[in-house]
């Protein structure tokens, strides 16, 4: 697929996916999640990449779906009523159900804005940095909508019903180090440092464990709501996995020949 509205390059064992549509403030419409779907599977297939890292162009991360240009799903339908929950069964929740199973870390860098889908797909990074100048918004009550692209799933669990609950009806701002103390994302940088220290943790990962990596984010997730018991039983397998890749058998050998480890992420 040639892409028009999205940015896609790959170095060092890290893929970068950029939103392209700085004019619009990043905000997106079918065109823009199906080029997005196109490069995370891109990633998942081809096997070359050990790290995705998700950004904006110019100043903002994303403003959320296109308004303008449909992006909401909310057009009349011709045989009935709107239905603005439509385009999120056929690509927003797609997009990110498919960077959640990616078999490799993803990283965001939140540049500036992150406004209603464009929040959730910040906040779904597996280690999340923002600029300064970013900020996280649930903007749906503003226009009458409820959130949505996992946002009453992730908000919850990253700080609390409380303050998912309020950020969700209030529909205000919530600046990069309020998210930061409310436990939203990673760490906060200087904005002209952004990328350079996003680009250093991605390439880090690139060269680590990436089954290890794997495993630890979708038995994370596996866990967030289950008794300890099945909790231990997951982690059990999981261990199973991993002391079966060829990265557990280099980083035993490394170790014991007091050496740094070389990972190959099989």
């Amino acid at each position: 697929m040639a892409y028009e509205h999205i940015l896609f390059e790959e170095a060092d064992g890290v893929a970068t996916l950029t939103i392209n549509r700085p004019a619009q403030l990043n905000a997106l419409h079918v065109g823009v999640i199906s080029e997005m779907i196109d490069a995370v599977d891109r990633v998942r297939d081809e096997g070359t990449a050990r790290c995705l890292l998700l950004t904006g162009a110019g100043r903002a991360f994303c403003s959320g779906a296109d308004l303008s240009g449909g992006g909401a799903g909310g057009g009349a339908a011709s045989s009935g009523p709107p239905d603005a929950g439509k385009v999120l069964e056929t690509h927003f929740n797609p997009l990110l159900e498919r960077l959640f199973a990616l078999p490799v870390p993803f990283i965001t860098a939140v540049n500036g804005p992150a406004a209603g889908a464009g929040c959730s797909y910040a906040l779904a990074g597996d280690i999340v940095l923002a600029s300064e100048n970013a900020y996280f918004l649930q903007a749906f009550v503003n226009i009458g909508l409820v959130p949505d692209v996992g946002s009453t799933w992730m908000l919850p669990r990253l700080a609390g019903r409380a303050r998912a609950q309020a950020m969700m009806m209030l529909g205000e701002r919530i600046p990069a180090a309020q998210a930061l103390d409310w436990g939203l994302i990673y760490k906060v940088t200087a904005p002209d440092a952004l990328m350079d220290e996003a680009g250093a943790l991605a390439r880090k990962l690139a060269q680590g464990p990436t089954r290890a990596y794997a495993l630890i984010r979708q038995g994370l997730r596996a866990c967030l709501d289950k008794p300890l018991t099945e909790a231990l039983m997951v982690e059990r397998q999981n261990q199973l996995a991993a002391g079966r890749s060829a990265d557990f058998a280099e980083g035993v050998s490394a170790f014991l020949q007091k050496r740094p480890a070389v990972f190959s992420g099989k």
